[in-house]
């Protein structure tokens, strides 16, 4: 199917074999955080021995605490895609991509997906995410598959900062030999160890290899074009190189045309490595960054090593020790039993016959200095007190508060922007995909609606180059993605219906007050702010002509009852002037005047702004 060699194989293992090389400092680092999220750290390899303590190790959660905490804030600020058009033209089209990208997320159960990137970004310092065309999906139609990918199994050129610019990315997995064979019948009988196994993570269950195999992956570039090779051993599964191909509804098909072998198809035509990388605190000549772990488990390692100083000590005061004189008469098996109430002795009781052996408690200095060590991992992580929701004694107003919490909740933000940039390329790749291979029309259904569900018909006509008048060139539509928080929990709602009762008391929907609408609303920022202020200049656009239209049936009145006397009695019911309201501001719902006293309403808004402070 391929005229991929024997030995371009073996060129592409070395190539694998190298990059492995050039990415142990990371690898290394990977698995050890991950042995720190489990709380498993170089203590436990520690055995009790004989003048021991029983074995005991402090590994305490304060890390780990702070990863729970910052996952919470990415995850309340769940991304949703908004598509804008660059062209006129396109509006429609970025309307229904706005409208279809989220089924797709949500068919691929992206939440998920995302939750479980999350926990990777923090513990490791990367997610790592792979957009690519499943055939398989669909019942064979076909269809976009975005998962997490194992940072251990991927592999690109060491000391670059952008795997785009990579010569070969590599992806392996472990793949079970019966069931490849399946697959595959080639490999029937060809099937051997693997020259190459990835770096893997220390589970809790022991796992073995037996009967497994090595799947390589290959992507790589050549003349702008993207190809895609996936081989076991020194057989080819899948290649595009040499052979033009054609993917069209899930599966790749031979073309006949003698004039396309000359000239390779690809495997996708946007020509990018299907993978986005998210790092937390990126790092100079590296797509991957570091973390939490990373960042804290120095002073963690100080917290631990202190508390079970702490722990020894109490066992010492708390459990005496004694000199014994090696003559003593003292029966020891007798004295160390504490259900005996009498002990034996020989002859006379010295008082140097057995001597307690003296304790002095650690100084109170010790645990400010732990104290201390837990509000320098707390400063550090960004995991303080006033995020967690816990106040100083003296700030109780609602307004400092939600200050106090909007200035903690900055590296949340940051960091939920860096996501928000990385699911940006996500949707551009899905945007491309579909592009590609949405030949045929695809149904889904849109909900939330003011009309409940409808369901849209979605191909890639729309999407498809087109020429350009009077140029020998093609352009196909270009869209920008705008990424924000998609607002589901209650204290964002309860925020917005908040805004939405005082905009209502301060009058700003009552006829005639349009202009002064839209200029507060213009100084102003919210979620909804544009679809609003549309929403009163077109009404107010419309009772301007209503007012025009009121001078013209004054006119036809005036001369009914003139020309017409007959019917200007009929005519006047019709054409009854509308009396443009003077401003006058009407009660709110609950029977309060504008005036009223709304400190009510501004805690619960400090309360529901508290709440978002981590969220862009």
């Amino acid at each position: 199917m391929s005229g991929m060699s024997a030995e371009r194989l073996r060129e592409f293992t070395a190539t694998l074999q190298k990059y492995k090389s050039g990415k142990a400092s990371l690898e290394r680092r990977v698995v050890s955080a991950e042995n720190w999220w489990k709380l498993r750290n170089r203590f436990e390899e520690k055995k009790t021995g004989l003048n021991d303590d029983g074995g005991y190790r402090s590994a305490s959660g304060w890390l780990h605490n702070v990863i729970v905490s910052k996952h919470a804030d990415a995850m309340d600020a769940y991304p949703e895609p908004l598509i804008l058009p660059r062209e006129p033209g396109d509006r429609e089209e970025a309307k229904l991509l706005s409208a279809v990208l989220p089924c797709i997320l949500e068919q691929n159960r992206f939440e998920k997906t995302y939750d479980a990137a999350m926990w990777q970004k923090l513990k490791t310092g990367t997610a790592c995410y792979r957009v690519v065309w499943d055939p398989d999906k669909c019942g064979g139609l076909g269809d976009i598959a975005i998962e997490r990918v194992d940072l251990l199994n991927l592999f690109w050129e060491p000391g670059l900062d952008d795997i785009q610019k990579s010569r070969y990315f590599f992806c392996t997995h472990l793949e079970d030999e019966n069931r490849l064979c399946e697959q595959f019948p080639q490999l029937s009988g060809r099937l051997r160890s693997s020259p190459f196994m990835a770096t893997r993570f220390v589970y809790d269950d022991a796992v073995s290899l037996e009967g497994k195999v090595t799947v390589i992956e290959v992507y790589y570039k050549k003349r702008g074009v993207l190809h895609y090779c996936k081989y076991v051993g020194d057989t080819v599964l899948f290649a595009t190189e040499k052979e033009a191909m054609r993917f069209e509804e899930g599966s790749f098909e031979e073309t006949g045309d003698a004039s396309l072998k000359t000239e390779p198809a690809g495997l996708y035509d946007h020509g990018k490595y299907p993978f986005v990388f998210d790092p937390l605190f990126p790092v100079e000549g590296s797509p991957c960054g570091y973390g939490f772990v990373d960042l804290c488990a120095n002073v963690q390692t100080a917290i631990d090593l202190m508390r079970t100083a702490f722990v020894k000590n109490t066992l010492v005061g708390a459990t005496p020790r004694y000199f014994q004189r090696i003559d003593g008469s003292v029966n020891e098996e007798e004295f160390t039993d504490l259900s005996r109430p009498l002990v034996h002795v020989s002859g006379n009781l010295g008082e140097d016959s057995l001597r307690q052996i003296g304790f002095a408690g650690l100084p109170g200095v010790y645990v400010d200095v732990l104290e201390s060590t837990i509000r320098e991992l707390r400063e550090t992580s960004g995991n303080t007190e006033t995020a967690t929701g816990t106040m100083n004694v003296g700030v109780t107003a609602a307004s400092a508060i939600v200050a106090l919490q909007e200035a903690s909740g900055k590296g949340s933000r940051d960091s939920t922007r860096a996501s928000y940039q990385a699911f940006g390329e996500i949707v551009e790749l899905c945007i491309e995909l579909i592009r590609q291979f949405y030949s045929l029309p695809r149904q889904f259904r849109i909900s939330g609606g003011m009309m409940g569900d409808e369901f849209v018909t979605v191909d890639n006509t729309a999407l498809l180059p087109r020429p350009l008048p009077g140029l020998k060139a093609m352009s196909q539509p270009v869209f920008d993605i705008k990424v924000c928080a998609q607002k589901r929990n209650a204290y964002s709602r309860l925020s917005q219906n908040e805004l939405a009762m005082e905009l209502y008391r301060l009058g700003l929907f009552e006829p005639g007050h349009e202009q002064q609408a839209l200029d507060l609303l213009n100084m102003m920022e919210f979620d909804g702010k544009e679809q609003l202020m549309g929403r009163i200049a077109a009404g107010m656009r419309l009772r301007e002509k209503l007012q025009e239209l009121s001078g013209y049936k004054a006119l036809a009145l005036a001369l009914a009852r003139r020309y017409r006397p007959d019917m200007a009695a009929g005519l006047s019911g019709a054409l009854t002037v509308t009396a443009v309201n003077g401003g006058a501001s009407s009660p709110s719902p609950d029977g309060r005047g504008k005036d009223a006293d709304s400190g009510s309403d501004r805690i619960e808004q400090a309360r529901a702004g508290a709440n978002l402070a981590a969220q862009p």
